[in-house]
Formats: structure tokens, C-alpha cells, sequence
């Protein structure tokens, strides 16, 4: 039983092709390198044991796509790939509409084409937009996005729902994500952003190891305890994990599905730096700055639907949040680029 995984070099990608192996699936990994390193893969071969087929293509290249399921019986597709920067996507629009929903068009046409209808879908807690209140349940009303990416991540899940609603053997698991955090517990794999990192954790990262003079915390006059912003940050190992459960129930259930991964604790951004000091005696130095527009002051989940459905729940505590991105970022200094 074959796992084709899109994107599968990045972040969470390399993650969840470590647990799908784990696990005993049979994987294969397509992405393009724009966000990612040949290097990602190497390692997770290196710790898994085990080799696996790569192909590097652009999800849009419909040609390649097709190739690539000739060549293989994939039985399930967990797509990752995908633009992820929200700024960028303001600036660059039509880059984010092309490559997010054309790319997810592409694929789909790519797996019908070749007899596959499973697909795990990365989508985030962006799509619950700034008028919910939290915790975010499933079922709450989506699409009052505030950005082109939360846009691009609205429509796929509608796509992907009225897909479902037309071929009664589609089944599309829309994993929400909230805020993924730390490493491979060995340190040989983690997140390397390129360029100036636009979320907190691998900003803070490379405050702490020196790359960068100091961390701004975005407003300190939302209505929450100290002040700060307050998310729910998850281990990205819980996260790859969830993507084998969704794996699990895709190839098991119908119709399109949407389930949060989160832990459904609310962490503020002074609890982050705090903590992280507190964790691993390192200081991180940080400075007020004024909000920044489109944040809103909480954003946690309710992780009840996951437990539920596909029996996961996540497991890492802070401490291990803390500790993992440490011990990535303190050997891997300068990423992947060593």
C-alpha cells in the first residue's frame, strides 16, 4: 500500500513521511525544493532505515503527475504542497491562486486518472477567519479569510467538498492545522525557513542561537492574560502522526471531512519566550512592537472531533516543544545548510 506525499521535503512533509514509514506504509514523495532541501529526505531515509522513490516535480506539471502515478499503485495521497506565506501571498496573489488551487486541480485530475480518490488534505485554522470565537469547532461557518493564502486554503476545501459530493467514492480528509512547533526528537529534522521566518517559533529559534538581535512581540494590549496574542501550538510530531490516522480513515470512509489537529490549550507569546528560557536556560531577547493588522487576540481548537474519529490525540507537552526545536536548531545552526 503506497502513500504519495506531496511536498513531502518541507516541515511537516518530512515528519509524516518518518511516521507513514514508521507506521509500515510504503511511501512516495514528490516536491519541487522551492521551500525545501534535498537534505530533509536524505535524513529521513538516514533514520528510518529505509528508501523510498522521489521525484522532484511541480504538482502543476500534469504530464510529470501522471508519470508518476503510472509508475506506481498509490493508494492514497496526503498533499502538502503548497505556498505558506501569508505576507507573500498579499503581495502575490495570483502566484498563491496558481500554485495552491491549480496545483490541488492538477493532482486531483492526475489521481482520477489513475484510479485514486483518497486525498489528506493540509489545510489550517485560517479558514475559521478572525470572527469565530474560540475553541474552533469543526462545524463553526469558514471563509471569512483575511489573506490570499487563508483564501487559497478556503477554496480547496470547497473544491475538494463538492468533488466528494459528485463522486460518491471520493473521500478528502481536511486536516486544520493550528500552529506546528518542534523537531524530530534526534535533531535531524526540523524546520528551515527560508529567509526571515514569519512564525514565532523559528524566529525565536534564531534569536536564541544568535542569528538575529531580538524577537518582536506583536501588541501586548489584547484581552487575554498578559496581554499577547494566544494560539495553539501542536508538536509536529503529534502532527505527523494525525496524518497516518487520516490516512487510516480515508481509506476507510467517504465524503469530505474536516478535522482540526490541535491540543486545544492556548499558549501567549510571552508563555512561548518564557517558557523556552525556563526549558532550556537559554535567553531570548524581545522587545514590544505595535500589532500587526488582520492578528486577532485567541485562536485555540477543539481537537474533540479528531479523538473521536481517527482516535488521535496529541501527546507533547510544552517542555517537549521547547526542548526538540532547541536541540534541532542548536545542532543544525544553520538549517539543513551545514
Amino acid at each position: 500500500m503506497a502513500i504519495l506525499i506531496t511536498g513531502g521535503c518541507g516541515y511537516i512533509g518530512s515528519h509524516t513521511c518518518l511516521e507513514l514509514l514508521s507506521a509500515g506504509y510504503d511511501i512516495v514523495v514528490v516536491d519541487n525544493y522551492y521551500n525545501s532541501k534535498p537534505e530533509a529526505l536524505k535524513r529521513v531515509k538516514e533514520l528510518s532505515g529505509k528508501e523510498f522513490p522521489f521525484y522532484e516535480c511541480d504538482i502543476r506539471d500534469e504530464e510529470g503527475m501522471n508519470a508518476v502515478f503510472a509508475k506506481h499503485k498509490i493508494d492514497a495521497v496526503i498533499h502538502f504542497a503548497g505556498l505558506k506565506a501569508v505576507g507573500e501571498s498579499v503581495e502575490k496573489p495570483m502566484m498563491y491562486y496558481d500554485n495552491n488551487v491549480n496545483g490541488t486541480l492538477v493532482l486531483w485530475r492526475a489521481m482520477k486518472n489513475n484510479g485514486c480518490s483518497r486525498i489528506i488534505f493540509s489545510s489550517s485554522a485560517t479558514v475559521y477567519g478572525s470572527e469565530n470565537a474560540s475553541p474552533l469547532k469543526e462545524d463553526l461557518p469558514t471563509g471569512a479569510v483575511t489573506n490570499p493564502y487563508g483564501r487559497t486554503k478556503y477554496v480547496i476545501e470547497e473544491i475538494l467538498k463538492d468533488i466528494c459530493v459528485a463522486d460518491k467514492d471520493a473521500s478528502a480528509v481536511l486536516l486544520r492545522y493550528f500552529n506546528p512547533v518542534g523537531a524530530h526528537a534526534s535533531g535531524r529534522i526540523g524546520e528551515d525557513p527560508n529567509g526571515i521566518p514569519n512564525n514565532l517559533m523559528p524566529f525565536l529559534l534564531q534569536v536564541a542561537i544568535g542569528k538575529r538581535e531580538k524577537l518582536s512581540v506583536f501588541g501586548n494590549d489584547y484581552d487575554t492574560h498578559d496581554g499577547t496574542g494566544v494560539r495553539d501550538y501542536i508538536h509536529v510530531v503529534d502532527l505527523a502522526k494525525g496524518h497516518v490516522k487520516a490516512v487510516e480513515y480515508a481509506l476507510s470512509h467517504t465524503g469530505a471531512t474536516p478535522i482540526n489537529l490541535g491540543t486545544g490549550t492556548g499558549y501567549s507569546v510571552l508563555d512561548m519566550v518564557t517558557s523556552f528560557e525556563r526549558i532550556t536556560g537559554v535567553p531570548v531577547p524581545h522587545v514590544i512592537a505595535p500589532r500587526r493588522p488582520g492578528d486577532i487576540a485567541t485562536c485555540y481548537s477543539d481537537p474533540s472531533k479528531a479523538k473521536e474519529l481517527l482516535g488521535w490525540e496529541a501527546e507533547k507537552t510544552l517542555e517537549d516543544m521547547c526542548l526538540d526545536s532547541w536541540r534541532w536548531q542548536s545542532q543544525n545552526p544553520k538549517g539543513y545548510d551545514e
